[in-house]
């Protein structure tokens, strides 16, 4: 479920994702009161089996049989946060009645890594990375998005407005484009181009999670045109709450995964 809404008395009106359908939107008669079957199955993050009753204008929920709860997701208030923040941007970059299977399956494995993640930064990154490539907005990370030259070695910046890195030769032709050093370069082709069984091995400095989280969410943000709701928040957690877990400490990038040349094919 993406979003709920109540409705009349005792109702529902949730906003769903499902694998064969796309985003739809359906209502769950009687899915407030304590005694109703279904209130147990249709809440936040949940991934459930549903029968529908063809309406009108909206489909009726009849049944709901839960398949993965994602327990640890209502649990603590930060990962709800990610978990918020991974519906956003599903809800945000596809339209209604539009099947996306593959959307589907990345966005229910990643409720299931985000439930066990130790680095929730890393997780969210490869997620964010993931969803861009299979809505149609995948970032240009290896050649130059305005001349096509690949890249080299050094640091470069990156363009929201054309959709890519920039060379040094090239920055000139967005003013707006924000500084992307090599490390972070190096990472982002990483999460692109790798599993999550590879991703979530890294170790990644707080300085180095910053400088990409910010990149990327400059760059969703000026796709979507609007600021992200669940990324502000999650923000503001970090500053009250220093020290939460995937705010420690850790190692610098592990040297084995992260040694990559920065030609066309090479990550």
């Amino acid at each position: 479920m993406l979003r709920r809404q109540n409705l009349g008395e005792a109702d529902r009106l949730l906003t769903l994702l499902t694998p064969n359908h796309g985003k739809i939107r359906a209502v769950a008669k009687g899915a407030r009161k304590p005694q109703s079957r279904k209130a147990g199955h249709v809440e936040p993050f949940m991934r459930t089996n549903l029968l529908f009753a063809r309406g009108r204008n909206l489909d009726l929920i009849t049944q709901a049989e839960l398949i993965e709860a994602y327990r640890p997701l209502r649990e603590d208030l930060v990962l709800v946060t990610y978990a918020e923040h991974a519906v956003e941007l599903v809800d945000r970059f596809t339209a209604e009645n539009d099947p996306q299977p593959s959307l589907f399956k990345l966005l229910a494995d990643s409720l299931g890594w985000l439930a066990e993640s130790r680095d929730l930064l890393l997780t969210a990154r490869f997620y964010e990375l993931r969803l861009l490539g299979l809505v149609g907005f995948q970032p240009e990370l290896f050649q130059c998005i305005h001349c096509r030259e690949t890249l080299e070695p050094v640091d470069q910046s990156f363009s929201a407005e054309l959709g890519g890195v920039l060379c040094p030769s090239c920055e000139r032709f967005d003013a707006s484009a924000k500084p992307l050093s090599l490390s972070a370069l190096k990472l982002l082709r990483y999460l692109q181009t790798r599993p999550y069984s590879a991703v979530r091995t890294l170790r990644v400095r707080r300085p180095l999670h910053d400088q990409v989280e910010t990149l990327v969410h400059h760059y969703i943000q000026h796709l979507l045109e609007r600021r992200l709701q669940s990324a502000g928040f999650l923000k503001r957690l970090r500053r009250e709450a220093a020290g939460a877990r995937e705010g420690l400490p850790l190692p610098e990038l592990a040297s084995e995964p992260l040694t990559l040349h920065l030609g066309p094919n090479s990550a």
